[in-house]
């Protein structure tokens, strides 16, 4: 059997009864760090030394064949540095290999920062997504955040620290500067702050520089209805950040449901001065 173990985020009261059980009974143990799981052991007065093999995103996909083929005869713990297994961690592709071989696959729950985060918000928590790590350059963190600009649940996104301040620079620019944002840092440790605000003032906050693990609530879409000029006006923001006229006008269509086609013409007309100048650029894009 493969058995994924929920570990402490942070707090190590935080460990339960099942995982410190666990911990002090499994013979096999795969884990994302061994130092960290060997820290563990140690810090929760766990004697249990069993064997630890490392199981990190870079060789999961190699080790997945011989772990399912020692899980048909023995109990493997499965553990990742901080939370749950598979979720932004290794583990996934062992549990896709044990499935389809036809290996049992258990589970021990416990905390994980995605629901302390949602939890802690204040957002609604009713339903929501989970984004994963936004990417780290720029273009791809701005393609990334276009593709959820009129995502209606809430959101929750991991991010390092020292990208905090790009990516909400980019989520203001792209969800807009009024979007609700909770950034949630260090959850369950001494020094956990949990800050809310506007996109943009979260963004000038971070600014100053931010420690710690981060995990970023943002509110979803809201469908506006604004009149043209106002749309024209949020298009032509979206371009001056690095977007295209088309995407821009897409984004602002869904999140207010004015038609894309007269967002892009009367924007285009605004930046040309030439009326009439995008039916032909236009084409390409699909109507409303």
């Amino acid at each position: 059997m493969i058995l994924l173990a929920a570990t402490p985020i942070g707090n190590l009261g935080d460990a339960s009864t099942r995982l410190i059980e666990a911990l002090g009974t499994m013979t096999i143990i795969a884990a994302e760090d061994t130092r960290v799981t060997v820290h563990l052991l140690k810090a929760l007065g766990i004697e249990n030394r069993p064997r630890l093999i490392s199981l990190h995103d870079h060789n999961e996909r190699g080790k997945a064949a011989e772990l399912v083929e020692l899980a048909r005869d023995t109990d493997i713990l499965v553990l990742s540095d901080a939370g749950m297994p598979t979720v932004s961690d290794p583990g996934f592709h062992l549990v896709d290999a044990a499935v389809a071989a036809g290996v049992v696959v258990s589970v021990l729950p416990g905390p994980s920062a995605v629901l302390a985060a949602l939890a802690v918000s204040g957002l609604p928590t009713d339903r929501f997504t989970f984004e994963g790590f936004l990417p780290r350059k720029h273009g791809d963190r701005v393609s990334a955040l276009r593709e959820v600009a009129a995502e209606r649940r809430t959101m929750v996104f991991f991010e390092s620290p020292n990208r905090l301040a790009a990516s909400l620079t980019d989520l203001a620019a792209v969800l807009g500067a009024e979007r609700r944002v909770v950034v949630c840092r260090e959850l369950t440790k001494f020094y956990e702050e949990v800050k809310r605000g506007t996109a943009t003032e979260l963004a000038e906050w971070a600014a100053a520089g931010v420690k710690g693990e981060i995990a970023i609530v943002v509110a979803g879409a809201v469908a506006r209805v604004l009149d043209l000029e106002t749309g024209v006006a949020e298009v032509l923001a979206l371009v001056e950040s690095g977007i295209r006229l088309k995407d821009a006008a897409a984004d602002v269509s869904a999140a207010t449901g004015l038609g894309k086609r007269a967002l892009y013409e009367a924007a285009l007309e605004r930046k040309t001065g030439k009326p009439g100048a995008a039916r032909t650029d236009f084409e390409s894009l699909p109507l409303p």
